[in-house]
């Protein structure tokens, strides 16, 4: 039950951001289920990969370069699913930000 609420939050969390911002195309309510579940499964599996490997940089930037892998991993996710399109960089960053923003505040409501 609690992996179908948090699959509800990452989706609607998916389309305030797709709303919000003109650089992110999501084509249906159905992609960004498929979104929400894509990026939880990359965020599960890839991401920490890359953070162990980008440790040196993480920590020169006091942290700051986790910003850039959680784009990094919105921009594959663009690749891996279709109808969900990221105009650039920039807006895969904002996206990540915004995407976090909403399911803290979300998860918060819901508990």
């Amino acid at each position: 039950m609690r992996l179908l609420l948090n699959i509800l939050i990452n989706t609607l969390a998916v389309i305030v951001a797709a709303y919000l911002l003109p650089g992110i195309v999501v084509d249906s309510y159905g992609t960004a289920v498929v979104v929400a579940i894509v990026l939880g499964l990359v965020n599960a599996f890839i991401k920490p990969v890359l953070i162990v490997l980008t440790f040196p940089v993480t920590a020169l930037t006091f942290g700051l370069f986790l910003f850039v892998i959680n784009a990094l991993m919105v921009l594959l996710v663009a690749k891996l699913v279709p109808g969900f399109g990221v105009r650039g960089f920039w807006w895969a960053l904002l996206f990540s930000l915004i995407v976090s923003i909403v399911v803290s505040f979300l998860s918060d409501v819901a508990a």
